[in-house]
């Protein structure tokens, strides 16, 4: 598989001013395929060390700093010889390991010839339990589900996702390539982008058990909640998880606490809510009520949309049959459009654009997401199906006459006024696109 990751670790591979690098992302979004394919291709050596469940690890980290004992004990435990420069050293699951995060800092500090990558599922979750954490001294790198592009190359649809891949597409190409586009795009909604359960697509060449692969990624998720929450907190967790299908479904999708189970409210699950965008599960999308720059400024905390990890776990976990969402016709009519913000807002993610929405004071004019773009605020709207008549972008259009205001549809490009209609299968390529 490719992954555009692959891109960023030759980059800080490369860079002089290189520190320790952590990668973070949720549970099975397939880091450690990533970081092995990165030793194997671009490395002489590699001396992976799993920390789960490691008493040798948790021991050679327990009493000092040393880098020259810290090096000789994970040659022994990666049975890898660790030359400076020719060898990646991983560290898996280093939430376990607290105090291998702590060594991070030494290693910038003292030892900057080794290349040293740490990676884990829970580090959020870790970090607000109080690992010392070595601020300043570390890159980051956040790994996503695999996006719409990586996904046609993952399926032998590469000269698709070249033609969506360019700073100045060829509209009249796409446009007579759309109706297969769409297809693609449709598959890609059944299955997601975790890799498992892509992998499993590819090596089947069928949509059929897509669904029991996903549903044994949210199984493992649940066990993750028993495994590593607070008791106390894990029916709140599970109810906070299984509400955001039914969240995103409303004609308002703003998150509410009292949908999520009977008495409940922020007060008793807003904890609950934390652990699960700290583990990566969910994300906050937060409100503007006024669309200048910098949007943070204008945002009010209180006020959000849920969204889940991946488009296809969301399909799973509203048990949307898969022929529903194939049929061209009847794809969103059934989830009111829910899975295509889900696509939306992960394709934008996965840009490291930072989404939020507007509504005003009054909760009216409300426009799905907004984000920065060079340095314009744009609006966009997302619209399921080819029926585009909505009032709230042009009027939006009208009162703060953006330079730009795009509308996500399952049309071809148009430019409408002031509004330019794109394509769903377009929203991976917003940060890059020449609009």
């Amino acid at each position: 598989m490719f992954r555009e990751a692959m891109e960023s670790l030759m980059t800080w591979k490369a860079s002089s001013k290189r520190k320790p690098l952590v990668v973070r992302g949720a549970r099975q979004v397939g880091k450690t395929w990533l970081l092995k394919e990165f030793g194997r291709t671009a490395y002489r050596s590699m001396a992976y060390v799993d920390c789960y469940d490691n008493e040798q690890v948790q021991t050679l980290f327990a009493t000092d700093f040393d880098i020259p004992r810290l090096i000789q004990g994970l040659e022994l435990a990666s049975g890898e010889r660790i030359q400076p420069e020719t060898t990646l050293i991983v560290l898996d699951e280093v939430q376990e390991v607290p105090r291998a995060l702590t060594s991070l800092k030494y290693f910038q500090e003292k030892a900057p010839q080794y290349h040293i990558i740490v990676a884990g599922s829970l580090l959020g979750i870790a970090l607000h339990e109080g690992t010392s954490f070595p601020v300043g001294k570390v890159d980051f790198l956040d790994l996503a589900p695999m996006t719409f592009n990586e996904f046609l190359r993952a399926t032998g649809d590469e000269r698709y996702g070249q033609l969506l891949r360019t700073p100045n597409p060829d509209w009249t190409l796409i446009e007579a390539f759309h109706p297969t586009l769409m297809d693609r795009l449709r598959k890609y909604m059944v299955v997601g982008g975790m890799p498992e359960v892509v992998g499993f697509y590819v090596s089947e060449n069928s949509l059929l058990g897509v669904r029991s692969v996903q549903q044994a990624i949210l199984d493992a998720y649940d066990q993750d909640f028993s495994k590593h929450a607070p008791v106390v907190l894990v029916p709140r967790l599970r109810d906070v998880f299984r509400s955001v299908p039914k969240q995103l479904a409303k004609e308002n999708k703003r998150f509410i606490y009292s949908q999520v189970a009977q008495g409940a409210r922020a007060k008793s699950h807003e904890l609950a809510l934390r652990w699960l965008d700290d583990a990566g599960l969910v994300a906050r999308v937060t409100r503007v009520n006024n669309p200048r720059l910098p949007l943070q400024n204008y945002e009010d905390q209180r006020l959000f949309k849920l969204f889940c990890l991946d488009v296809g776990l969301l399909g799973a976990m509203a048990k949307l049959p898969i022929e529903t969402v194939l049929a061209p016709d009847d794809v969103f009519r059934e989830f009111r459009g829910a899975m295509t913000e889900q696509l939306v807002f992960q394709e934008m993610v996965a840009q490291n654009l930072e989404p939020h929405y507007f509504a005003r004071d009054d909760s009216r004019g409300e426009i799905d997401f907004m984000v920065q773009l060079g340095t314009d605020v744009v609006p966009i709207e997302v619209k399921a199906g080819q029926t585009v008549h909505s009032k709230s972008l042009t009027a939006y259009a009208a009162a703060h006459k953006p330079r730009l205001a795009l509308r996500l549809s399952g049309l071809p490009r148009r430019v409408q006024d002031s509004i330019v209609n794109l394509p769903i299968y377009m929203a991976g390529e917003l940060a890059t696109m020449s609009l």
